[in-house]
């Protein structure tokens, strides 16, 4: 019979499979070295909507252990905030960009609402088996929404380094330090370009602000006041058809990610976890509702901390047991959730356009590890399209509702590429396209 849990074997030296482990005190330090990884996207997430990090980070520790025993230990996987709500969040409660959302339960209905569809969509596919899914989204329309998503999300941090000329030489600054910490890094250094980056920039701000009065001081008086125990904030779902018919599709967009996160797995460890996939989207959907119910952001399995894994080739389950209760403690302290609350918009813009300039670059790296021929027009177009729609955030008004330009090219890239099927001849190339666009 087999057993519902692995055994985890201890091994000291070579790669550790999902299924084995390393002596507690070593899997401890990566345990953390896991949180450290994911911290800067999973606190930056919910500050660009208005979350409270605190909350996020709580649920981030939540949602990893309900992945872990759902998936019966053995898929390695953090699940963290996901970036994928961003837009539709923000417009849907018409958050301001800066300070506490005070529309938060109206998003999330919407994320318990995502959550259920993507619990759906799980169960199908645990039932029916994964052809059908990557029948209906090949890498071609993956990549375009995965784009579209970083460049609908591009002029958020554009207008959070452009109030003054002091924001930008910060934004900018905080840019060229996560670039240069991301190339030139070494060791763990390299790893964590972005919470290193951000605290170069809150060091510029602070000496360019409350030393020298190039800007508005940062103010401490919050983070003094705050005690160092507490409770994150909750907050309950309040439900609205808008909202939810605006933030529900973003399933759609995890199923991608989580699917293409469970291949990349398969690939570094050169197992097959293709049977775990539909446990994989269950196990995501539930985490994503439990967050909601207590005011957290959407999560989905996070390629930081797949980054990691690479890296060590340390991909025992167990490790992310560790991770998950070292997160849960470090959200216990609302002191830490009001120093991430001290950040300056300045330096969360140039945090926010590395963040999703690299969203947006992953969808081409989806087409180019996947040999996706653009020399074929159905891929162009539909590719030009999704991209179009999304930087652009089309948005499609229908009655009372509406569907933001990331919903209208995930949409539009699955129902275009389907639907132009069977058109286009196998060997017909770019000419084509290049002649309808004028080339």
């Amino acid at each position: 019979m087999t057993r519902f849990f692995p055994r985890w074997p201890v091994r000291t030296g070579g790669d550790i499979g999902p299924d084995e482990r390393l002596p507690w005190p070593q899997m401890v330090v990566m345990g953390v070295q896991h949180v450290v990884a994911m911290f800067g996207a999973t606190a930056l997430a919910p500050i660009l909507m208005g979350f409270d990090p605190n909350t996020a980070i709580f649920f981030s520790g939540v949602g990893t252990l309900v992945f872990f025993v759902i998936t019966g230990g053995r898929l390695p996987s953090y699940l963290g905030s996901s970036f994928a709500f961003i837009a539709v969040v923000v417009t849907a409660t018409a958050y301001a960009g800066q300070g506490p959302n005070l529309n938060i339960p109206v998003a999330l209905g919407g994320i318990l609402a995502a959550g259920v569809l993507y619990t759906l969509i799980g169960a199908v596919v645990q039932v029916a088996g994964t052809a059908w899914v990557e029948r209906l989204m090949p890498p071609v329309v993956t990549g375009a929404i995965v784009a579209a998503i970083g460049l609908n999300l591009a002029p958020i941090a554009v207008r959070g380094i452009s109030a003054d000329g002091f924001a930008t030489v910060i934004g900018l600054a905080t840019v060229l330090a996560v670039a240069l910490i991301a190339v030139k890094g070494r060791g763990m250094a390299r790893r964590l370009p972005i919470l290193l980056g951000a605290v170069c920039g809150y060091g510029c701000y602070f000496v360019g602000a409350n030393l020298l009065g190039f800007g508005a001081p940062i103010d401490f008086s919050t983070l003094a006041a705050a005690p160092w125990f507490g409770l994150p904030r909750f907050e309950q779902p309040v439900f609205s058809l808008s909202a939810i018919v605006l933030i529900a599709p973003v399933a759609i967009i995890l199923v991608a990610e989580n699917l293409g996160h469970v291949k990349a797995l398969g690939a570094m460890t050169g197992r097959n976890f293709d049977p775990l996939i539909g446990r994989a989207f269950i196990a995501d959907g539930i985490a994503t509702i439990a967050s909601s119910l207590g005011g957290g952001t959407g999560v989905t399995t996070y390629a930081e901390n797949m980054g990691v894994m690479a890296v060590t080739r340390i991909y025992s389950t167990l490790v992310f047991v560790v991770a998950g209760c070292f997160a849960l403690l470090l959200s216990l302290s609302p002191k830490f959730g009001a120093l991430i609350l001290t950040l300056p918009g300045p330096v969360i813009g140039g945090v926010a356009i590395v963040v999703f300039g690299l969203i947006a670059a992953t969808g081409g790296r989806i087409w180019v590890q996947n040999g996706v021929d653009f020399s074929h027009a159905r891929n162009l177009v539909v590719a030009a399209v999704a991209l179009t729609a999304g930087a652009g955030d089309l948005t499609l008004r229908i009655g009372g509702f509406s569907l933001g330009g990331i919903g209208t090219a995930t949409f539009g890239a699955i129902i275009l590429y389907h639907l132009l099927a069977g058109w286009e001849p196998e060997r017909e190339r770019a000419s084509t396209a290049d002649s309808a666009i004028g080339d």
